[in-house]
């Protein structure tokens, strides 16, 4: 079976890419991922606060000023707790590409527009084939408007693209006030792919040490649904490529976020959950979907139940919703 597509531009031998995850820093769990078949690796992300923490570190080291630093930094993982530091994960870049012949992507999480850039940059010297924006905004300040948010993604797009030469995909939440719209704004500004959905990690409150404890729940197949939705209103619409990320865990998954308009999808909680081995247990499982439908190749299922061609288009609309309702009996 056919299981080829094409992601930012990248041609994958099947449409599974291994999410953003702590088995990037370990080169033989990269090599077991890519021995079971994945069609691209994303790298763990890299966050600004980690370049400002180590340059501040690096000046204080040489200033010999014991004791002191910025209020803010106290806020931050001590920089032990980081898997990598900024020129760690620049090599881990090169390191997993001698590792590995499918595409590596790169992951950032900036905050300001010369952080965004100058990290770019250095991950595409670091020879990554492809760029995710991490865009991990959740706007608690009263005076940030939604407009200030989406315009401060887009500039950082645009500053982005126009500064590297590899493809640029941007992972966003699902929380924005008009997501179609904001998607077709993304594509304006040259994003070459959408990832849906970062998933926003809830913090928990300890009430015997009077603290907030940050907590994390691995991803089921429940929180598929809302990515279901947005991949197929934006199949057709969206230029750019389109991956499904959280919630992909079965047969059944990868097979729903292709037909709703996915060109590939990424894996995380299950590869943590069952290993890198689970991979060829979903590539087979997809190809024995595909040709017991009687399907010819990947891209003949691609789109074929989103909004544009769904034979239920109302499904995805909001009387869908009305009849939802309605139909629940006690």
């Amino acid at each position: 079976m056919e299981l080829t597509t094409r992601y930012l531009g990248l041609a994958l031998k099947n449409p599974i890419i291994a999410g953003a995850s702590p088995l990037a820093t370990d080169l033989a769990a990269v090599r077991r991922l890519e021995d079971a078949g994945v069609g691209a690796i994303v790298m763990h992300s890299l966050f600004e606060e980690q370049i400002a923490q180590d340059q501040i570190k690096d000046h204080l080291d040489r200033e010999t000023i014991a004791g002191s630093s910025a209020e803010a930094m106290t806020y931050l993982p001590e920089p032990g707790e980081y898997r990598l530091g900024p020129e760690e994960y620049l090599d881990q870049i090169r390191r997993v590409k001698a590792a590995v012949s499918c595409p590596v992507v790169g992951s950032l999480n900036g905050v300001t527009g010369a952080g965004w850039v100058e990290y770019a940059r250095h991950i595409q010297s670091a020879g990554a084939d492809a760029l995710e924006l991490n865009v991990y905004s959740v706007g608690a300040g009263a005076a940030e408007t939604s407009e200030i948010i989406e315009s401060r993604t887009l500039e950082n797009v645009r500053a982005i693209k126009a500064a590297i030469t590899i493809p640029v995909a941007v992972k966003l939440s699902p929380f924005f006030t008009s997501l179609k719209n904001f998607a077709m704004r993304l594509d304006a500004a040259g994003a070459d792919g959408l990832v849906m959905f970062n998933r926003f990690y809830q913090p928990d409150i300890d009430i015997e040490r009077l603290e907030v404890k940050p907590t994390l729940h691995l991803s089921d197949s429940s929180e598929l649904l809302l990515r279901l939705r947005w991949a197929a209103l934006l199949s057709g619409q969206f230029k750019g490529s389109l991956v499904v990320s959280g919630g992909v865990h079965s047969v059944e998954d990868v097979v729903k976020s292709i037909m709703a308009g996915a060109d590939a999808v990424q894996v995380v909680s299950v590869l943590l959950r069952k290993g890198p081995a689970c991979v060829k247990e979903l590539l087979a499982g997809l190809s024995e979907w595909l040709i017991s439908r009687e399907y010819d190749s990947l891209d003949q299922a691609r789109g074929s139940m989103s909004l544009e061609k769904s034979p239920n288009p109302e499904a995805f609309e909001r009387a869908n919703y009305m009849r939802i309702l309605n139909s629940w009996r006690a």
